[in-house]
């Protein structure tokens, strides 16, 4: 989206993050980054927190992760707290730049010790962070304003269409700009993406095509033209390289593995979605 939020931070700009991160490690007074280590259980997981497994994302991006009142919930969430409870663990979400968590930044800064946020799986994160095993299906959506003539790419011909920083429905409309004739409009993050619809700043807007269906189900002056299968796929994310990671990801693919058989995935993915998760 994010569509599934695609990051291409250059190795500057990774760099910069993971520095400016270890120092607010450095000088935090709260803990979060200086916490010693300790094992949960029998697992031999380690956790920056003892009893808790902090898990880095970046809201709003309903209905994977988003605030209702004071508590963070969501798609996402939920499928992260079958993995806390595996392991004896009590989820506490940060709220963190999108960057910072795919860039590998967070992890090595001690901020978390998983990450998520509808997050497409490629090759280019996959140099910077550990992935689970695919846990969700999706696809580009093109979201506008009912009545706009606006039917598809080729009808934003002169037009502006928004998109979501570092995300694969950015790269995607890069690639299809000079052949659709669009002027992509860049925000820095959904709800700014989508209110930019709403007020007429853009044209129509892409990205994922979960949070877009829900945005036009709440929005009825909005509606969801067209969808583009690029295949995507969504991953949680741990250390890479680290062992402790490594522990984290296998156990999160079993216990994802395990739910999708016992119908607790079908359960959540119903929750949210309003029907049953595709066979």
């Amino acid at each position: 989206m994010t569509t599934s939020r695609t990051r291409r931070a250059s190795t500057f700009a990774a760099v910069a993050l993971v520095s400016a991160l270890a120092l607010a490690a450095c000088g935090s007074s709260d803990g979060d980054g200086d916490a010693d280590p300790a094992a949960s259980n029998a697992s031999g997981i380690t956790t920056i927190e003892s009893g808790k497994l902090k898990a880095c994302t970046h809201l709003s991006y309903k209905p994977f992760e988003f605030k209702e009142g004071s508590k963070v919930v969501g798609f996402d969430v939920d499928l992260m707290d079958l993995v806390a409870k595996e392991l004896g663990l009590e989820q506490e979400v940060v709220d963190i730049e999108f960057a910072t968590i795919t860039s590998g930044a967070a992890f090595a800064a001690k901020k978390c010790d998983a990450g998520y946020g509808a997050t497409t799986i490629n090759d280019e994160r996959k140099k910077a962070v550990l992935f689970s095993d695919p846990y969700f299906d999706s696809t580009a959506a093109l979201i506008v304003k009912k009545d706009s003539g606006v039917t598809d790419l080729a009808s934003l011909k002169g037009k502006k269409l928004g998109v979501q920083t570092d995300t694969t429905g950015q790269e995607f409309a890069e690639k299809e700009k000079d052949a659709n004739g669009f002027t992509p409009v860049v925000f820095d993050d959904l709800p700014t993406q989508l209110a930019g619809v709403l007020a007429g700043r853009v044209d129509g807007a892409i990205n994922d095509n979960g949070p877009l269906l829900d945005y036009a189900k709440d929005n009825p002056t909005t509606e969801v033209v067209k969808e583009f299968d690029t295949g995507e796929q969504y991953g949680l994310m741990f250390k890479k390289d680290d062992p402790n990671g490594t522990k984290m990801a296998e156990k999160a693919n079993e216990v994802l593995k395990a739910a999708k058989a016992d119908g607790r995935y079908n359960e959540i993915y119903k929750k949210w979605f309003g029907v049953d998760a595709p066979k």
